[in-house]
C-alpha cells in the first residue's frame, strides 16, 4: 500500500516504517506503531555517565 505523501510527512513515516493494521466494523484502520518508533531509537543516545541520578537524594 502507497501512502500519499502529504500523509507520510503528518504521521512521520519513512521507508520501512511499521504501521498497525486494525478492523473496525468494516474499515481498515491503519495506525502508526509507537513501539516501531521506540525500537528505531533505542540505543543511540548515551548516557552521561558524569550524571549520577541519586544525585541530591538523602
Amino acid at each position: 500500500i502507497t501512502l500519499p505523501k502529504a500523509v507520510r510527512d503528518a504521521l512521520g513515516l519513512t521507508k520501512g516504517s511499521v504501521l498497525k493494521v486494525e478492523l473496525e466494523g468494516s474499515r481498515i484502520v491503519l495506525r502508526k506503531n509507537v513501539d516501531d518508533a521506540i525500537s528505531r531509537v533505542r540505543g543511540k543516545f548515551a548516557l552521561d555517565p558524569a550524571v549520577d541520578d541519586r544525585a541530591g537524594k538523602d
